[in-house]
């Protein structure tokens, strides 16, 4: 049984995968590449390897890469190394096939950019026909050779007379495709070639102008600094549309990296994808590489040349690997340097910098102790003294308070000024942590949360005979609001406008939400959330002895009036206070002044 398994197996013919070569172009043109514009960049890499290879075996030879239009057609011609019969039908009829693994060449191999099979292959996209006349520099004696091929897979190849091409080299030719002819035209071809061949180190040119722009102009030399700035400047304005508010080198030898960040002249959310432009080896790989740079660093645009990143299939984009997390931290190194230079010899940049990206070194400065310590006299805050930096501001105060949210600081603000307390406002994005950074960099400086008790410790307490003189209206007040989880207090403070405070913190917020909770909840949830009942402060109102409002209030007499009174003094405080209101806060705004009007129609009763 084994034996005729065996001879069954053995007598099975292999087969060759199909390819439907219209399919495949349409899945290169909608899927893996996302232009035809590509094409051209496929055939300058195809030129450019050529060239690199025969210069590896024979380093005078010429490098050239010429493009001619015509009509719509296109005629690429390089001074490479050339294909032989057996190269054509191995390189060109295998997709995927590199021709730089042929003939010992794969030293080399960082040395070329593409494959030539999948490359050309990729000219379908524009194309309907591609014919290759093509002679070998290994192979002086080989005739030239001719391959040509149509969008339906089918193609044929032929030798031709040795005087149809004399010298070593590739020319490529292309008809367009119906609908595409666009593509081929020589104003588009000219700009394509530039966009993605200005780096090239090789001679390139379209209809005789010249392709190529070398050095790049973060290589030159300039007669001055201001100089060069002025040159880097009007190199981004070419490139990307905006004229930068200053220009970083980014230069990572190790990883093989050449090129500039342009410092972005208006402000963008960190959330923003920040876009970059990436050359391998000279050649355009994208205008959209995202991952290039750290996060934090989304207030530069950047445009560089390496030789060490991986691209991706389409070559488009840059592969997630090892290499290119250290090119990352590396390019994040040379912005940190750029900051902390100008901290140190240029404040005016640095100045006019953080006005409009201080979001950015912020983010930085979180988890970098050195760039904190840095940035102290230069990064603004909101704080009660005004905009001022951290260290300014721990210079003037021996405690340096902090609110975690914008509400909690605008509701403290004025009277936490008035009382002589510091407070940073913490709510602004990476503020609360850097405030609580702040005794890592600058020890001693004592930083603490700013809670309800620490502003009522601060707020002149009222003579006792007085107090005890309001004691029945305290206690109606008291007693209105007791089911808002909210205390009634009196304090004499300043300003004097003020008539009353709405004070509470993070945990007598989070009492309040579970009590709101419990409320709602079926019996069952009730009793677990019951369970969880805290022992926290509740949030109280502060009613200010020294404004005349509360004064005329105090004297009031009849619960009800003072009720209604009550309930519209908490909710001006919490509207002054910007605090979210409650279904249960917009009731009692509406039933106190529904309450009012009443009043003020039907006349005070028991007063």
């Amino acid at each position: 049984m084994d034996s005729q398994t065996s001879q069954a197996s053995q007598a099975s013919p292999s087969h060759t995968f199909q390819v439907d070569l219209r399919g495949l172009v349409d899945l290169l043109s909608h899927h893996l590449y996302s232009s035809p514009k590509v094409y051209l960049r496929e055939l300058l890499q195809n030129a450019v390897d050529a060239v690199t290879a025969r210069r590896a075996e024979q380093p005078g030879a010429p490098a050239t890469v010429r493009l001619y239009t015509a009509g719509g057609t296109l005629r690429v011609e390089d001074s490479g190394v050339g294909l032989t019969e057996t190269d054509v039908h191995d390189l060109l009829a295998t997709i995927g096939r590199s021709s730089k693994r042929a003939e010992g060449i794969q030293e080399a191999r960082s040395e070329f950019l593409g494959q030539f099979g999948i490359g050309l292959l990729a000219c379908f996209v524009v194309a309907e026909r591609i014919r290759v006349v093509s002679r070998s520099a290994r192979t002086p004696d080989a005739a030239p050779v001719e391959w040509t091929a149509s969008d339906d897979g089918s193609y044929t190849v032929r030798t031709l007379a040795p005087e149809t091409r004399p010298e070593p080299g590739t020319t490529v030719h292309l008809t367009a495709r119906a609908g595409a002819g666009e593509w081929l035209a020589p104003e588009r071809v000219l700009a394509l070639a530039r966009d993605f061949g200005a780096l090239l180190p090789y001679d390139v040119r379209v209809d005789g102008e010249a392709v190529t722009d070398l050095p790049a102009p973060w290589d030159r030399s300039y007669p001055s600094p201001a100089g060069r700035r002025v040159a880097l400047a009007r190199h981004c304005h070419d490139l990307f549309g905006f004229t930068p508010l200053d220009s970083i080198e980014l230069n990572v030898p190790l990883a093989g990296v050449r090129g500039v960040a342009y410092v972005l002249p208006s402000a963008v959310s960190p959330a923003q994808r920040a876009t970059h432009r990436v050359h391998l080896k000279g050649m355009l790989l994208t205008e959209r590489a995202e991952q290039l740079l750290p996060d934090w660093a989304f207030f530069v645009r950047c445009v560089l040349d390496t030789d060490s990143l991986r691209p991706t299939a389409s070559r488009e984009a840059l592969y997630e690997d090892e290499t290119l997390a250290a090119v990352r931290e590396a390019l994040g190194e040379r912005i940190r340097s750029w900051l902390t230079g100008l901290a140190a010899g240029d404040p005016e940049r640095l100045a006019a910098f953080l006005s409009v990206h201080h979001l950015g070194v912020k983010s930085l400065a979180r988890h970098d102790a050195e760039m904190l310590r840095t940035m102290l006299p230069w990064l603004p805050f909101e704080t009660t003294d005004g905009q001022l930096s951290l260290e300014e501001f721990a210079r003037r105060h021996p405690v340096v308070h902090f609110t975690r949210t914008v509400e909690e600081f605008r509701q403290v603000a004025p009277i936490a000024s008035a009382q002589g307390i510091g407070v940073v406002n913490g709510g602004y994005t990476y503020d609360g942590d850097l405030v609580q950074a702040l005794p890592s960099v600058r020890p001693g400086t004592v930083v603490a949360e700013l809670d309800a008790d620490t502003v009522t410790a601060h707020l002149d307490a009222v003579d006792p005979a007085e107090e005890l003189a309001l004691a029945d209206f305290l206690a109606a007040a008291r007693a209105t609001l007791d089911p808002l989880d909210c205390d009634v207090v009196l304090r004499a403070f300043h300003p004097l406008t003020v008539p009353a405070l709405h004070l509470d913190d993070r945990a007598a917020r989070h009492e309040q939400a579970r009590a709101d909770a419990e409320a709602q909840a079926d019996d069952l949830w009730a009793g677990i959330l019951g369970s969880l009942r805290g022992t926290a402060p509740r949030a109280r109102l502060v009613l200010n002895h020294l404004n005349p409002l509360i004064r005329r209030i105090s004297s009031l007499r009849g619960p009800e009036l003072i009720g209604t009174a009550t309930e519209s003094l908490y909710g001006q405080a919490l509207l002054m206070a910007q605090r979210p209101l409650r279904p249960a806060d917009s009731a009692l705004l509406n039933r106190a002044f529904i309450g009012l009007l009443e009043w003020a129609t039907n006349g005070e009763e028991g007063h």
